[in-house]
């Protein structure tokens, strides 16, 4: 439609207020009209999920894929925290699955700020890794608490085969290619036809079923990086093309909610404000 015929067009006039004694009194607005309007929309999105939505986007009903299939006994919130800094991590080592490297000094405080941070958090269950340095995280942030805390084998870091604990510096040197495609294009960094990313990939999702079937309301993961990245983007619907566009600090402490549709919706990602002061979640 062009400008003219932009012009051309005819407008309703605009709402009036009726005159008092026209309708017992009552004088029915525009505001009103609208008022009604947004009234009704909280109202059936309150019975939908139970608890009042705020902002633009009233629910996140189909936002994402479902990572369930099937509905869940009752809405769920997980809270994500990677392990403290570790000796590898310190010594700019390629970690993968290797269960040799273990939390430093540093890495032992930040999991106990991470602790102390969460202490006003409810949890019904802990998910960990079993691998040294995510299971001694673990054990410290859930030290002083009385709900399992359950090992799993999904939560595992990705295996990087014979790079793992060969520095940075060493690996780039011997294998330069290899390295590269790990470090640029790491969902098709591949050893022998084994894609590392892709296989983290169907991990998360096994993680997930398991974590969201789970009986309870608010859980807390505690994991590694790589495994972490995949778990949010698989919440979210990314692919594994996406792997390196979530960055999470050591101790970094990341919030999902779900609906019993087990669609999710991202509400904190990366928070580290405990790291550099007593700083206390709430939500």
């Amino acid at each position: 439609m062009g400008a003219a015929s932009l012009l051309n067009l005819t407008l309703p006039p605009p709402l009036r207020p009726s005159r008092a004694g026209a309708t017992g009194g009552k004088c029915k607005t525009g505001i009103s009209i609208v008022r009604n309007s947004i009234i009704n929309v909280q109202t059936e999105t309150q019975i939908a999920n139970g608890v009042p939505m705020t902002g633009g986007a009233y629910d996140f009903r189909g936002a994402t894929t479902s990572l369930s299939d099937q509905l869940l006994s009752s809405t769920k919130k997980v809270t994500l925290v990677r392990h403290g800094l570790s000796s590898w991590n310190e010594e700019d080592r390629v970690q993968g699955s290797s269960n040799l490297s273990v939390l430093t000094e540093t890495g032992v405080k930040q999991a106990e700020r991470c602790r102390d941070s969460l202490i006003n958090i409810n949890f019904d269950i802990c998910f960990s890794s079993p691998i040294s340095r995510a299971k001694s995280t673990a054990e410290l942030i859930w030290q002083e608490r009385d709900k399992p805390l359950v090992f799993l084998d999904s939560l595992k870091e990705a295996h990087l085969f014979f790079l793992e604990g060969m520095t940075n510096a060493d690996a780039r040197e011997k294998y330069p290619e290899l390295y590269m495609s790990w470090r640029e294009d790491p969902s098709n960094f591949n050893v022998d036809g084994i894609y590392p990313i892709r296989k983290l990939w169907d991990s998360a999702r096994e993680a997930w079923r398991e974590i969201l079937f789970m009986p309870g309301e608010s859980f807390l993961v505690v994991t590694h990086k790589s495994i972490l990245r995949a778990l949010v983007c698989t919440a979210l619907g990314l692919s594994p093309e996406r792997f390196r566009s979530i960055d999470i600090n050591n101790g970094g402490v990341s919030v999902f909610k779900f609906n019993r549709k087990g669609e999710a919706m991202l509400q904190c990602l990366n928070m580290t404000a405990h790291m550099y002061g007593n700083h206390l979640y709430h939500y």
